[in-house]
């Protein structure tokens, strides 16, 4: 089975391509060929071994769906895809808006519906907690800087300013927030969200939601280091009824269709969660999961496939992941060959 993935950037803010295409081939029913689509000549997933056994250069949806669907047309003919697994949330929307298309070309995919896109955004959560009874830390949404002074009333320091995409940084002071809020408004657009600081650890739980409401799989991690951007460089598989409870109500109320990421912060005052954001696609540790006994990427196929995938009933605690750096060697005509050609 050919299935190409997007999200090869394993950098120092990696993206979920590579754990998902280890999970793949630990697969034995998939007997999968993974193809690479690739944004960037550099994104190091390309120069792994055992990793892409071939990989192209696609344009961003960005540019223009019409384009993004030729050239996907232009690699089908060449490769015959079977399957397309968009691993970044910013992508999302345009390949959801051209999954018949692709269906139509024999090119699966298993994705959130729009609705269930757009529920879950970071302007929407707090209205889809507060609606379900799901602690979520205050926010305001910013969508111009008139938005940001006027509601200075509203905030108590420290406070987590928030990209519409990505990135987040705490604000100790005003000064700071304007900062924050030139970066992000510059990189990703409005509105910025101001969400209240919970001072706590991290936990995420990584699950697969088959579209009717169930749970097929869901493993729950403490992160045990975290870099200076935030992301969770190793982390430990844990049993917490409650974090697993939480995480089955927001897949229930969602009918979530995917893959997700589900982030919370346990608050060291009350011990209580909140949930603080829902990422709609396997987070970059989702081999952690596979290694704990829940290959979730590979139970994905099984569904997009329409075949019986039975409830995954347990994992292995304790399971750990450290992430690691590590000089890939390439050469210079190998590069060169990439980028004049757009497949390698």
């Amino acid at each position: 089975m050919k299935i190409a993935l997007t999200g090869l950037n394993a950098t120092d803010n990696p993206g979920p391509g590579v754990p998902v295409a280890r999970s793949l081939k630990e697969a034995p029913s998939l007997n999968s060929d993974v193809i690479g689509f690739i944004y960037d000549t550099l994104e190091p997933g390309v120069y792994m071994e055992n990793i892409a056994s071939k990989s192209y250069l696609i344009p961003y949806p960005s540019s223009g769906l019409d384009n993004l669907f030729q050239r996907i047309e232009a690699i089908h003919s060449k490769e015959k895809l079977d399957f397309i697994i968009p691993n970044l949330d910013s992508e999302l929307p345009g390949f959801i808006r051209l999954e018949p298309r692709l269906n139509e070309l024999g090119i699966k995919m298993f994705l959130p519906t729009t609705e269930q896109f757009n529920m879950r955004a970071k302007d929407k959560l707090f209205n889809f907690c507060s609606a379900h009874n799901i602690k979520v830390p205050k926010n305001v949404l910013i969508n111009s800087l008139q938005d940001l002074y006027s509601s200075q009333k509203e905030f108590q320091y420290p406070v987590v300013v928030k990209g519409i995409f990505y990135d987040a940084y705490i604000a100790n002071n005003f000064e700071e927030v304007q900062s924050a809020f030139d970066k992000m408004s510059h990189k990703w657009g409005l509105p910025i969200i101001i969400q209240e600081h919970i001072k706590g650890n991290e936990y995420n739980v990584v699950a697969l939601g088959d579209g009717t409401g169930r749970t097929v799989g869901a493993v729950p991690m403490r992160k045990t280091y975290i870099t200076d951007k935030g992301k969770g460089w190793a982390g430990i598989s844990i049993d917490d009824k409650n974090l697993m409870q939480i995480s089955h109500k927001v897949i229930e109320a969602m009918k979530w269709r995917s893959g997700c990421e589900l982030e919370f912060i346990k608050s060291a005052t009350t011990n209580e969660f909140y949930l603080l954001e829902i990422n709609p696609r396997f987070p970059a540790w989702v081999y952690l999961a596979t290694a704990a006994g829940q290959n979730l990427p590979g139970a994905l196929i099984k569904l997009a496939l329409k075949e019986n995938v039975e409830t995954f009933k347990s994992y292995k605690v304790g399971t750990m992941f450290i992430r690691s750096s590590w000089d890939l060697i390439t050469d210079i005509n190998v590069f060169e060959k990439f980028t004049v050609n757009g497949e390698l």
